[in-house]
């Protein structure tokens, strides 16, 4: 009896085991790439394992083209930014018209969903509300031709895109990633209010204040505006990845993309991200900055794939990234449900509000 009882348990022990290797041979896996051509494969667990460890990555597993040891499929010509600012008296007149009021009432929603996740249904809710907000603002304007859809991916929480017609298609763009994450329970409450709420309220204004501009809702400006807001960046840049690798398939002229990722946290000069950017375009935003805030800037780096700026880039257009300040300054309650709305600074929010609208208004009508 005791010997059938072993053979038994080994039995059980042997199968077990067995399922268990089959199972993680069969699990999803996962192409990560942490730049200089260093890829690795992993499941689902050990990638948000290398997350919360504080690993940057792009997923590049639908995107193999994408890896940072390959040559973009479409890149556009060099791109020779303005040496100063054209439009002060303009911009000025706009930046007068921010509201911080609207911009705390959005965020105050957009934070109060229960999760921003972008493989939750939560997320999805949130992703169709804003949807809804952008619509709003475009129809309480005089723009002519502008739109807004939603650009849906392999997973449930579609992105955004607003565009703003200009006399050529060529594209200035501003992005600003939409989904959160709590790192330490992937279901739990995620209110993500600095990161990356208020980098989609700082866009969202600032887009608002563009279309009073009688010229840009006429589609006098040179350039097409665009505004994006990415689904599924804390999953390794998904959405980002999706839109810019569609833009290079279909040879999409892109002149240059401002990524707005963390915005609210803090009192101190805004961080300008100095490497795997643009280096031409990332000058110019220093000149933006110091034209039309009063916060001012000191550069700072944030590794490979730390925002949507770096799906961009690896398309083979030039992106910039700016964000709350200094990295190692940066909200440490990110990726926490204590990412809440308390921790905003508003004021600061709408300093990058002014920079967003300066780099879009002098770039919609420079000839680049």
């Amino acid at each position: 009896m005791v010997r059938s009882l072993f053979v038994a348990a080994l039995a059980a022990t042997t199968t077990a085991l067995s399922t268990t290797r089959h199972a993680a041979r069969n699990a999803e896996l996962f192409t990560l790439d942490f730049g200089l051509g260093e890829t690795q494969i992993v499941t689902e667990e050990e990638k948000w394992a290398l997350k919360k460890a504080g690993r940057t990555f792009m997923d590049i597993t639908n995107h193999p083209n994408l890896a940072s040891s390959a040559s973009p499929k479409w890149a556009v010509a060099a791109v020779q930014y303005p040496t100063g600012m054209a439009y002060e008296d303009a911009v000025k007149d706009l930046i007068s018209k921010l509201d911080k009021t609207y911009v705390e009432e959005q965020l105050t929603t957009f934070s109060n969903f229960f999760t921003r996740f972008y493989l939750s249904d939560e997320g999805k809710q949130a992703s169709e509300w804003l949807l809804g907000e952008v619509q709003g603002v475009i129809e309480a304007s005089d723009a002519k031709g502008a739109s807004v859809k939603a650009f849906p991916h392999s997973w449930v929480q579609s992105s955004i895109i607003a565009t703003i017609p200009g006399k050529s298609t060529d594209k200035i763009v501003v992005g600003a990633h939409l989904d959160s994450i709590n790192q330490n329970n992937r279901t739990g409450r995620s209110p993500g209010a600095d990161d990356n709420g208020s980098g989609c309220m700082t866009t969202l204004e600032a887009m608002r204040v563009l279309l009073s501009d009688p010229k840009i809702a006429a589609g006098e400006g040179t350039n097409t505006l665009e505004f994006h807001w990415y689904s599924g960046e804390e999953g390794g840049l998904l959405g980002s990845a999706d839109i810019f690798d569609a833009y290079a398939e279909n040879k999409t002229v892109v002149k240059a993309m401002l990524q707005q990722d963390m915005t609210g946290y803090g009192s101190n000069p805004m961080g300008v991200i100095t490497d795997r950017v643009d280096s031409g375009l990332t000058a110019y935003m220093r000149k933006v900055i110091d034209a039309y805030t009063e916060i001012g800037y000191v550069d700072s780096e944030c590794g490979y794939g730390c925002s949507d700026h770096a799906s961009a880039m690896a398309a083979g257009y030039p992106a910039s990234f700016v964000i709350e300040s200094a990295m190692d300054i940066t909200n440490k309650y990110i990726h926490t449900d204590r990412d809440s709305l308390d921790k905003i600074n508003f004021d600061h929010v709408l300093e990058h509000s002014k920079m967003v609208i300066g780099y879009a208004y002098e770039l919609t009508f420079a000839d680049l």
